[in-house]
C-alpha cells in the first residue's frame, strides 16, 4: 500500500506541479492557491474524515484509506517540482527549444521534468515510510481495513485490550511497534 499510494500521490503531484509552474500567470496562482488552501488542513484528520465518509459506501478495505491519503498527500510533490521546474524553465537550453519551435508539451516532459524531478524522487523515497505510518494510524483508529486483516495497525490496536498487563504480554506491543519503527527507518535510510 506505501508504494501504490506513493507512486500515485508523486504522479499527480508531478502533474499539477509541472503545469502551475511551466504555464505560469494565472494559472499558476490559482493552483498553487487551491494547493495552499489543501496544504492548511491536518494531514492525518483529513484523511481520517475521508476514509471515514468513504468507507459507508465502498466497505471497510484498502480503497478508503488509500484514496484518502492519496487526496491529501499530493501537495508536498507540487510545490517541490515547481520551485525546481521554475529555475530550469529560465536556462539557455529551454529557451534555445522554445526560439526554434518546440511544442510546450514536449519541451516539458523531455527537457524540464528530466532534470527536475530528482529532488522529488528523494521526496518521494522518504515519504513510503510516511505513508505506511499514517495508513497504521488510521487503521489503529479503526479506519482502514476489515477485522482480521494483517495490519501493523490493526496488530496495536488489537493490543489495547491487555494493555493493564503489559508485564506478562509485553510482545504483543513491542513486536507489531518495532516492525513499524524498523519498516520506516528502513524505507527512509534507503531514500
Amino acid at each position: 500500500t506505501g508504494l501504490v499510494v506513493t507512486i500515485a500521490t508523486l504522479i499527480i503531484g508531478v502533474l499539477i506541479g509541472s503545469i502551475s509552474a511551466y504555464f505560469g500567470g494565472v494559472v499558476d496562482n490559482i493552483i498553487m492557491r487551491i494547493v495552499d488552501i489543501m496544504l492548511t488542513l491536518p494531514f492525518i484528520l483529513a484523511a481520517l474524515i475521508l476514509a471515514a465518509v468513504l468507507t459507508p459506501r465502498i466497505g471497510k478495505s484498502l480503497i478508503p484509506t488509500m484514496t484518502a491519503l492519496i487526496a491529501f498527500g499530493w501537495m508536498g510533490y507540487s510545490r517541490i517540482i515547481r520551485g525546481d521546474i521554475l529555475s530550469i524553465k529560465e536556462r539557455d537550453y529551454i529557451m534555445a527549444a522554445r526560439v526554434i519551435g518546440v511544442k510546450d508539451n514536449r519541451i516539458l516532459f523531455r527537457h524540464i521534468l528530466p532534470n527536475a524531478i530528482f529532488p522529488t524522487l528523494v521526496l518521494a523515497s522518504l515519504a513510503i515510510g510516511d505513508v505506511v505510518l499514517s495508513f497504521a494510524a488510521l487503521s489503529f483508529l479503526g479506519i482502514g481495513t476489515e477485522v482480521g486483516y494483517s495490519d501493523w495497525g490493526q496488530i496495536l490496536s488489537s493490543a489495547r485490550n491487555w494493555i493493564t498487563s503489559l508485564n506478562t504480554y509485553w510482545y504483543i506491543v513491542v513486536y507489531p511497534g518495532m516492525a513499524l519503527v524498523l519498516f520506516v527507518m528502513g524505507w527512509n535510510l534507503l531514500g
